[in-house]
């Protein structure tokens, strides 16, 4: 059954009432609810048990949402280990003395969401347990550095080849470009071709550096900046106490022991055996063997996150235990206490799952896709491509999901112009960046939600405060990509989007809107 514009009402209901409301798990709830009405026939009862059927079939997912819960359960108890053995008050301490200003500590978080590159997921996590004790000491608010944190995220995973991003989409890049009869170009070359063409992408990085080191802020962000730096308030407490940050006391052992390698190599190691957790899944140390971009090509990406976690709570049990940071009868409380500090964000994904779950039997990206690519001109389609994505990944909550709805729809309108491939790379780059900037806009994706429990902070503040940011990126990367249409070049729209910015940044500079330091 077609639902038409129908299937658009459950995602809009849940987005206007998060924005509106600020209650997550409610607006959640009443976007599954009302989409499980639809699909229901309108029965009420009916609805209720469809809603709980969709919301337990995406949590009982084996292949990749059990693993993902996995993952954060476990990760939330190696952040309670770390801060129980002392070893985040020691990195803090380390910081202090190296890191002088917020500036510093703000682009600290960048780099470490440069290098940390493997998974958005992983990366949204794993630099918010090192980057957080950092910027806290700077003052810099929580929604600051989930902003960071979620522009570093997908826009650099989605550049980089070795990555479970680039591998995927060098899947579907080549899928596409045998459907176009293109066979002078090689699916990898074609998407490191296309990286200076991810407009969205680049502007983001360039934007978080910009703004990390001009002080500029505007909208809720001001707001939540300039409370940070005049009460060393970090977040609203008057919504609670965000996930993923968990208050575990450190033992009288830790607080004389603890050091920086207590931090630092607890992360080194998650880095590192996730990666070779993401080797080993992806068929690298078979009998066969393998090179690197095959295995990261077929690596199991959630299993080997939980595979990763584990070996890294295992490996510092061995380097907390012998040196007495941790009492044996300390271990497991401080374990369990982190992971407990993961369940509101758990609970939030579950249901933002759900919804999608919803929006999948309701067709709703198939339709959108449908209704506003009938009539594209090809001089405008990598933009309008980048607008019909990014309204897509908003309303769906995802990326991936939109690049597999829009490719198939972009890449042949691109081919029927007759102009060369050029104009097909452009327009699958464009619809690339487009899911990005959906997804960052979103409350209802999972990287925006993970991104707020690495930098424990509320979603709807994440939500609210990148929004903007996120947009004026947006619009100048739009603009960009009518430049480099009808220009065919694609180093002239690159150029004009970054022009743009920085003249918007330094009209924004000229009005004052820059954060007093103090």
């Amino acid at each position: 059954m077609e639902y038409g514009w129908l299937s658009v009402i459950p995602p809009l209901i849940a987005i206007t009432a998060a924005l509106i409301t600020k209650e997550v798990l409610l607006s959640l709830f009443l976007g599954i609810f009302v989409g499980a009405w639809i699909l229901s026939d309108y029965s009420i009862i009916a609805a209720f048990e469809k809603t709980f059927s969709i919301g337990f079939s995406g949590m009982s997912d084996p292949e990749w949402n059990i693993p993902i819960l996995a993952f954060l359960f476990l990760l939330g108890g190696l952040t309670a280990l770390v801060s129980a053995s002392g070893g985040s008050r020691a990195f803090g301490d380390w910081a202090m003395a190296r890191v002088k200003t917020r500036v510093g500590a703000q682009l600290v978080t960048m780099l470490l969401g440069i290098i940390i590159f493997i998974d958005d997921y992983f990366n949204s996590l794993a630099v918010g347990q090192v980057a957080r004790p950092i910027t806290d000491r700077h003052k810099v608010s929580r929604a600051k550095l989930a902003y960071i944190i979620d522009s570093t995220a997908a826009p650099v995973c989605i550049i980089a080849p070795l990555s479970s991003w680039g591998a995927y989409i060098i899947t579907v890049i080549a899928e596409q470009l045998k459907n176009v009869n293109v066979t002078g170009i090689e699916p990898l070359t074609a998407f490191v071709s296309m990286i200076p063409m991810n407009l969205y992408a680049i502007l983001a990085l360039l934007m978080v550096l910009a703004i990390a080191v001009t002080n500029i802020e505007f909208g809720s962000m001001a707001r939540e900046e300039k409370r940070a730096l005049k009460t060393g308030q970090l977040y609203d407490d008057g919504k609670g106490e965000p996930p993923g940050n968990p208050e575990v006391e450190v033992s009288k052992e830790g607080t004389v022991k603890g050091k920086v390698i207590d931090l630092v190599l607890p992360i080194l190691g998650l880095i590192f055996f996730t990666t070779l957790s993401m080797l080993y899944t992806g068929g690298y140390f078979g009998e066969d063997g393998g090179d690197l971009m095959e295995a990261f090509l077929n690596t199991a990406v959630s299993i080997s996150l939980v595979y990763g976690a584990a070996l890294t709570i295992i490996f510092t049990a061995l380097l907390y235990l012998p040196r007495r940071l941790m009492k044996p009868r300390e271990f497991i409380p401080a374990l369990l206490q982190g992971m407990q500090s993961m369940v509101t964000a758990i609970i939030i994904l579950v249901m933002a799952w759900a919804i999608g779950g919803v929006i999948g039997e309701l067709g709703t990206g198939e339709f959108l896709a449908s209704k506003l690519s009938e009539s594209l001109p090809v001089a405008l389609l990598p933009a309008l491509g980048f607008i019909l994505s990014g309204i897509m990944a908003f309303a769906t909550g995802t990326s991936w999901g939109t690049f597999g709805i829009m490719l198939p729809i972009v890449a042949p309108m691109a081919a029927a112009a007759g102009t060369g491939t050029e104009i097909i790379l452009m327009s699958m780059a464009a619809v690339l960046a487009g899911a990005v900037y959906g997804d960052h806009i979103s409350p209802i994706s999972d990287t925006t939600i993970l991104s707020s429990t690495g930098a424990s902070c509320h979603h709807i503040d994440h939500v609210r405060t990148q929004l903007p940011y996120a947009t004026m990126a947006a619009v100048f990367s739009a603009i960009g990509y009518v430049v480099m249409a009808l220009t065919n070049s694609v180093l002239l729209g690159l150029a004009v989007s970054i022009v743009l910015l920085a003249a918007a940044l330094f009209v924004l500079r000229k009005k004052k809107l820059e954060v007093e330091q103090g």
